[in-house]
């Protein structure tokens, strides 16, 4: 099952792209339903992250980009947990759930480096070894994008099997995508180029692999760019799942897409 905020039906300037949404999943036959109590609709940072085990890790959610908004920091145990009945681990570490890029069984995670800076508390090996303990999962480290404000891994790559990934395409030889694909080789994972485009500002317009995938389907965000019909042609080409694309531009100019907006229940 799939959730969304029901800030994406309340707030006017969501309602195109929400809609739009809704009704690719609809369409696609995948069942999905809103919860309340959210204070912005980046469900996949302050929900709780299901691991291999079938447990959910809620983490605590004070980002360093939102030290100044106090008021947007969503708090699960007590704005939304109560609307849910899951076995919630709750831990003191600092992290995004957008931060959190597992494997198909979940045996990997791939993590930015920003969660170090985000737990100065912690000496760095210890914080990976309570990260594995409680992911129940290898844990992958990779760069973050400075200029990226949330520095979350699920804008920079994503996975295709347990050995392979995709990731922003670059024209760069040494640039930072580069960096990202030594880190993972490192881990014998491979890394293949997705179609890519920045935009200005906070904007993810362009941010393809920012998709929703679910069992049978991959979600995929489009732009009303020139590169939409590559990019759909190049997802064709490398997952065994029905592609479907879907805009939400409004939604995007906020500094997210598809994988930032869902959660899901195990």
């Amino acid at each position: 099952m799939l959730y969304f905020s029901s800030l994406l039906k309340t707030n006017p300037k969501y309602s195109l792209s929400a809609e739009n949404l809704f009704s690719a999943l609809s369409e696609s036959g995948e069942k999905f339903a809103l919860f309340d109590g959210a204070r912005d609709i980046w469900a996949r940072d302050y929900m709780p992250v299901g691991t291999k085990g079938g447990q959910y890790i809620s983490f605590r959610y004070e980002p360093n980009y939102l030290a100044d908004d106090s008021q947007l920091r969503t708090n699960f145990k007590t704005d939304i947990a109560p609307h849910f009945t899951l076995p919630v681990t709750y831990s003191n570490i600092n992290l995004d759930g957008g931060n959190v890029v597992f494997s198909p069984s979940k045996a990997k995670a791939v993590i930015t480096d920003r969660v170090f800076s985000e737990n100065p508390e912690y000496d760095k090996n210890t914080l990976l070894l309570e990260l594995e303990n409680l992911l129940e999962a290898e844990i992958i480290i990779i760069p973050s994008l400075i200029s990226d404000m949330t520095g979350h891994a699920d804008g920079v790559v994503r996975f295709v099997n347990e050995n392979t990934m995709i990731g922003n395409a670059s024209p760069y030889k040494n640039g930072y995508e580069q960096k990202v694909k030594m880190s993972l080789k490192k881990h014998g994972i491979s890394c293949l180029d997705f179609p890519y485009f920045d935009s200005a500002g906070i904007s993810a317009v362009g941010s393809y692999l920012n998709f929703l995938e679910t069992d049978k389907h991959i979600l995929l965000p489009v732009f009303s760019d020139a590169q939409d019909e590559t990019t759909v042609k190049r997802a064709t080409e490398i997952f065994d799942k029905k592609i479907v694309a879907v805009n939400i531009n409004s939604i995007a100019e906020e500094g997210g897409v598809l994988n930032c907006i869902s959660w899901e229940m195990n």
